[in-house]
């Protein structure tokens, strides 16, 4: 994702099918935040369903806005520092022609700048399963504008941006494995920890309210990371993003598989929850690693990711964090799972010749690794809590108890997800309007 050196010599030109390609696996990772909304939506109660579609929605209007104006030339402009990067070229994309290459490729910049701003959107989307029932949408609206120009933005550029420190030191992360997963898992977990649980939480059942509503989110989901991934090695032309998109199917089949075995001997039942959450799982893990790994690689990435995240949910029981949509059970752990297993399963012969321990290349890349994890996981930890306890104690970050019980939907949204107050038999849809009132005058009495 970072620029090359090119000399004058070999400087590339435009490529007509690099550059659709580019823009179609923008498209899918677009589709990527609806899904999660889809996704989340059909988690959490009826009286919520509202309130997490639009927290996921409201980030494709926020961030789009700030990646246009700042955001693109913090994570992508000339490196200061290892830290940070900033060109006045990309501020409100002023200097940018509609012929200019993305340095090193065969695309413009333009549509570089798009297809990371999809990762932009759907990072703090993803935080937002963990806050679900409880916070207020404007100090949502506002902890996202935060939370992507200070965290966001900045990893992105240690990651993927050329002399961000992280991307020198030679971390492998192919599509967000650090940057994303780790980055919004950690976020979640230090605002939930300012905020705290929600009313009933180990008390009152909180089931899913529409199972389908969350398998269209996890299919949506499925589909829309082909682009995210294989889309990451902006080109089409030696092979590598399809050995990414390759190893994105294995390893999301065998993680929903393993997760699906550990519910079954553990609990008794193959759940439709569970193969979703399962197949979301194996989507995090292979995302950092798929460029690296061969397709074996994939299974035991997808495999090992499943089962370790099937467990790491319950933790939040055991230890009293309501992560309310598993964020951190799934996508930290995910994310970190996916990102340390490169300095083992490492083949050599994909995205670089870089070899795990298991290929014969001994334990330096797991290191680096570690580094990359554990770093990206203090910093969006620490932040993110300090910036929920900014909030929660200036506007306030939850609701009030009575809305909470009564339903953020209602509350934040004037709106609910389902109108029930029209359901009725066919009579009152087939006869005529008398009849049908009478009808309805006898059900009253």
């Amino acid at each position: 994702m970072a620029p090359a050196i090119t000399l004058a010599a070999d400087a590339p030109t435009l490529s007509s099918a690099n550059t659709g390609f580019m823009l179609i696996c923008s498209a899918l990772v677009m589709l990527m935040t609806p899904g999660l909304a889809f996704f989340y939506g059909g988690m959490v109660r009826v009286k919520s369903t509202l309130n997490m579609l639009m927290m996921s929605f409201i980030s494709l209007g926020i961030v789009t806005i700030l990646w246009v104006l700042y955001g693109f030339s913090m994570a992508f402009g000339t490196d200061s520092g290892s830290i940070i990067g900033w060109s006045s070229d990309y501020v409100g994309f002023t200097g940018i022609g509609i012929a200019d290459l993305w340095d090193g490729y065969t695309i413009p910049v333009y549509v570089f700048a798009v297809f990371q701003l999809m990762f932009a959107i759907i990072t703090p989307a993803l935080i937002s399963g963990a806050l679900a029932d409880r916070v207020k949408f404007t100090a949502w609206a506002l902890f996202i504008t935060l939370w992507a120009t200070i965290v966001y933005f900045p990893v992105a550029h240690w990651v993927w941006g050329a002399g961000g420190w992280a991307f020198e030191l030679g971390v492998i992360d192919f599509a967000g494995g650090t940057a994303v997963h780790i980055n919004a898992g950690a976020a979640a977990l230090g605002v939930i920890l300012v905020i705290g649980k929600r009313i009933g939480f180990k008390r009152d059942p909180m089931r899913p309210h529409s199972l389908p509503l969350v398998m269209l989110g996890a299919g949506l989901l499925w589909f829309g990371w082909f682009g995210f991934n294989a889309g990451s090695w902006l080109g089409n032309d030696d092979g590598v993003g399809a050995l990414m998109f390759v190893n994105t199917q294995i390893a999301t089949a065998a993680a929903m598989l393993a997760w699906l075995i550990y519910e079954k001997l553990r609990h008794g039942a193959f759940t439709t929850l569970g193969a979703a959450s399962g197949a979301v799982a194996g989507l995090v893990a292979i995302t950092p690693a798929g460029g690296a790994v061969d397709p074996l690689g994939a299974i035991a990435v997808g495999a090992i990711a499943g089962l370790l995240c099937a467990m790491a949910v319950g933790l939040k029981y055991k230890f009293g964090y309501d992560d309310s949509l598993d964020v951190v059970g799934v996508h930290l752990v995910g994310g970190v799972v996916g990102s340390l297993l490169i300095g083992f399963f490492a083949s050599g012969k994909g995205q670089s010749e870089v070899q795990g321990l298991f290929y014969g290349g001994g334990l330096d890349q797991f290191w680096k690794q570690c580094a990359g994890v554990f770093a990206v996981l203090a910093y969006s930890l620490i932040v993110s809590a300090i910036l929920a306890f900014v909030l929660d104690k200036t506007i306030g970050m939850r609701v009030s108890e009575d809305d909470e019980v009564a339903g953020i939907d209602q509350a934040e949204h004037a709106e609910t997800a389902y109108d029930f107050s029209g359901a009725g038999g066919g009579a009152s849809r087939t006869a005529s309007a008398p009849v049908a009132a009478a009808a309805s005058k006898k059900v009253d009495a």
